[in-house]
């Protein structure tokens, strides 16, 4: 049963990237920013916000993890998800529908919200159909088989979004159908996944309902106040988040507006190189975290991010494409270890039977600062880019990231060693 679930998986796993590709963060931003560019009644000051918007939008949805973690509880899970692929795929499909003006940006940027706020709920319900069907022994590793499999193929319906942009901006009104039809053919098969002890599961689910709160957002501070050591792992996961999510704002802006490059070098930056080097990286991040507890992990992975931030704010300062060349494939070794962290990193906290709930918060505290440090980010660079300051607006991220990083070192001298697995602590 596990062999075949694993395969399913791994097929739906191909097919459904090349629908989330059309909207993956680095791309859709990319086509926002060069599609409507000087079209009626689009001011480049808000341009420039709705590019931040959509960049920042997987992280934006997250805000209703909690909603999709009570709606899911007690639930069966795999056909929950299932519903909530084929309403991503319908959304965007629907983003062909609309027009290059400034109604049709507004239309674009709200059919984008719903979608990944839909794909918000798979991914949060996702983690606890893995933890029932793998071995904590092997969960990072096939974890990182799928997400292999699903950069890769992200990664190629980047590469057909950039170069059909490039024929023609308004290729998006049948590419965006196309690659919707893909994502409902993927559905197709992870319908027929199946998930191990799934009875067990719901009546450990309805039995905890009493702890439950369900939408009251109070249930994440009731959980923080319970569990100290998730909480302070939180608190540093969100400075640490902050600076990544200042940064791909002003990243797009640099690829855009500095140095000058086509729907294809732009999200060769943004999207391809990042996801083509992942499967590269996946393997090396997964051997480290099955053997390791996630704050030691986080202590190793996110100097990835600082390096990558300090290569993107060189290139800006000397406008290098080669050098955000070198940023882009920093960013795909900290994306490699940050797709295994995000999915499994909470576990090392969270009891079998709040899988979902712990996963929420940490889910949850990410769509509150992908609200405000994008808009930070762009209030940032509206400020000073016109002054010649646009690296300071990078350099500004990278500090931050480097400041999540000490912290998450300052945690790990806190680990009691019964918390590390042996050959972690042998390996390591």
């Amino acid at each position: 049963m596990l062999r075949r679930t694993y395969g399913r998986e791994l097929v739906s796993w191909a097919f459904l990237p090349l629908m989330l590709g059309a909207i993956e963060g680095g791309t859709i931003a990319i086509v926002i920013k060069k599609a409507f560019s000087g079209q009626p009644g689009i001011d480049p000051y808000w341009l420039d916000l709705a590019t931040a918007w959509v960049g920042a939008a997987p992280n934006v949805a997250n805000l209703t993890s909690f909603i999709w973690a009570a709606l899911a509880r007690g639930r069966p899970k795999v056909a929950f998800i299932s519903w909530l692929q084929i309403a991503t795929c319908l959304m965007v499909a629907g983003i062909a529908c609309v027009p290059r003006n400034a109604n049709g940006l507004i239309l674009a940027c709200i059919a984008l919200g719903l979608a990944r706020i839909a794909w918000t709920g798979v991914i949060t319900i996702r983690a606890a159909v893995w933890r029932n069907n793998y071995p904590t022994a092997n969960r990072a590793t096939v974890a990182g088989k799928l997400a292999t499999v699903q950069s890769i193929f992200l990664a190629a319906a980047g590469a057909i979004v950039g170069v059909s942009m490039d024929s023609s901006p308004d290729n998006y009104h049948y590419l965006f159908p196309l690659l919707a039809l893909f994502g409902l053919m993927g559905n197709q098969i992870y319908r027929k996944v199946r998930l191990r002890r799934a009875r067990q599961l719901q009546r450990a689910e309805h039995d905890g309902r009493k702890k439950d709160t369900g939408f009251n957002p109070m249930a994440m501070v009731t959980l923080l106040r319970e569990d100290k050591l998730y909480a302070e792992f939180m608190w540093w996961m969100s400075v640490f988040g902050f600076g990544n999510l200042m940064l791909m704002a002003p990243l797009t802006y640099v690829v855009v507006d500095e140095l000058q490059m086509t729907y294809t070098g732009g999200v060769l930056v943004t999207t391809i190189i990042p996801l083509m080097t992942m499967p590269l990286a996946i393997p090396l991040w997964a051997k480290l975290m099955d053997r390791t507890h996630i704050i030691r992990f986080r202590s190793i992975h996110g100097w990835t991010f600082c390096s990558a931030g300090a290569a993107i704010t060189l290139a800006s300062y000397y406008s290098s494409v080669p050098l955000v060349y070198v940023g882009a494939v920093l960013l795909g070794i900290g994306f490699a270890g940050g797709t295994l962290a995000w999915n499994l990193g909470h576990q090392d906290f969270a009891p079998a039977a709040r899988d979902s709930e712990y996963m929420a918060v940490h889910v949850t505290l990410n769509g509150i600062r992908g609200v405000i440090a994008p808009v930070v980010a762009w209030w940032l660079y509206q400020a000073l880019a016109p002054r010649g300051m646009a690296p300071l607006v990078l350099l500004i991220c990278t500090a931050i990231n480097v400041i999540g990083v000490l912290g998450f070192m300052s945690m790990r001298k806190k680990i009691a060693p019964s918390m590390e697995p042996e050959s972690a602590l042998a390996g390591l």
